[in-house]
């Protein structure tokens, strides 16, 4: 028995209301698997959504242990975070707030798979780390649950967004108590019941943002130092890289205020992502002729230092063996 276990990225969960982290990629993976006629399962591990990445990866690493047999050769994939939970449990040099039995299926595992992960740090996290920052993380976090839920927010909600986003000032500063209210009004817009379950979650972020400071180039650059690859298993990445934003993209959107707001956000968070600092620059020092190669291949060119998927810069998502590269945010 193959079994896959997919770790969310930050902020993200195995299921919230009606909508799952990983449906359509956990649906594809059992159709292919089917498809090869492999025996599998996949499974989707709730791991806390902000927490350090210590604790998450020991969390993974429980799912593992409860869920495996004996027999079973165990491969994980993580999106963001989550790629640096799985190299983090699979690293022979972990040490992890677990039992001494936790990673007893070590001995089993076959592949990690990261996806858009920044294994080189990412300048968002530098940002996120602030006061202001911390403030936004909550309210886009509420937002994106409201988007999902109701597949476009009212009117005003996107207005206030829209507002908060275009009052940053040149550091990206935010008016903390006009978030807050922010916040509130996209948790008013849901229903009591999915109220108190996003509540609940959003809860989870302020409580543990361990996560945030340990994703920053600098908090990296000291997780490479200590967390080594594990001998026999296959390390593979998918990276993604998403064009820059224009004005035309945003005049392109005018008729659809939450269209708008969606492209005004992103157009924030890519700019803060293509930060760089030569100092750290969230990229490894140097890349293999043939994964350079297959980034120019997927991408339609070799990506540059600021290129990012609006929250990854594009360099710091390889690590092993690149087995896609393209267009993605």
């Amino acid at each position: 028995m193959h079994r896959v276990y997919l770790s969310p990225g930050m902020f993200g969960f195995a299921e919230l209301g009606a909508f799952g982290y990983f449906a359509h990629l956990r649906s594809a993976l059992l159709d292919e698997l089917k498809y090869l006629g492999l025996d599998a399962e996949v499974h989707v591990v709730d791991v806390p959504p902000t927490a350090s990445i210590r604790r998450r990866a020991a969390r993974l690493a429980e799912a593992v242990a409860e869920t495996s047999g004996p027999h079973d050769d165990i491969h994980l994939v993580g999106h963001s975070t989550g790629g640096l939970d799985a190299r983090l449990v699979a690293s022979p040099s972990a040490r992890l707030p677990t039992g001494p039995h936790t990673r007893d299926w070590i001995p089993r595992l076959r592949s990690v798979t990261t996806m858009n992960t920044p294994h080189y740090g990412t300048p968002l996290a530098s940002f996120f780390a602030t006061k202001a920052g911390q403030q936004m993380l909550y309210a886009v976090s509420a937002f994106t649950f409201v988007a999902l839920t109701l597949s476009a927010p009212p009117l005003t909600v996107a207005s206030a967004l829209v507002l908060g986003v275009g009052r940053m000032d040149k550091a990206f500063g935010l008016e903390v108590d006009m978030l807050g209210r922010l916040t509130e009004s996209l948790l008013g817009v849901l229903e009591p019941a999915k109220s108190r379950e996003v509540r609940a979650y959003l809860d989870a972020i302020k409580g543990d943002q361990g996560a945030v400071i340990q994703l920053t180039p600098e908090a990296m650059d000291l997780f490479q130092a200590g967390v080594e690859d594990r001998a026999g298993v296959r390390y593979q990445c998918v990276v993604g890289a998403a064009p820059p934003p224009t004005a035309l993209g945003l005049a392109k959107h005018a008729l659809s205020p939450w269209r708008m707001l969606s492209h005004a956000l992103f157009t924030t968070l890519y700019g803060i992502t293509a930060r760089y600092d030569d100092t750290y620059p969230c990229a490894a020092a140097v890349l293999a002729p043939s994964t350079e190669r297959l980034l120019d291949e997927g991408i339609g060119r070799l990506p540059g230092a600021r290129s990012n998927d609006g929250v990854v810069p594009v360099l710091s998502q390889v690590w092993g063996d690149v087995v896609w590269a393209g267009h993605a945010d």
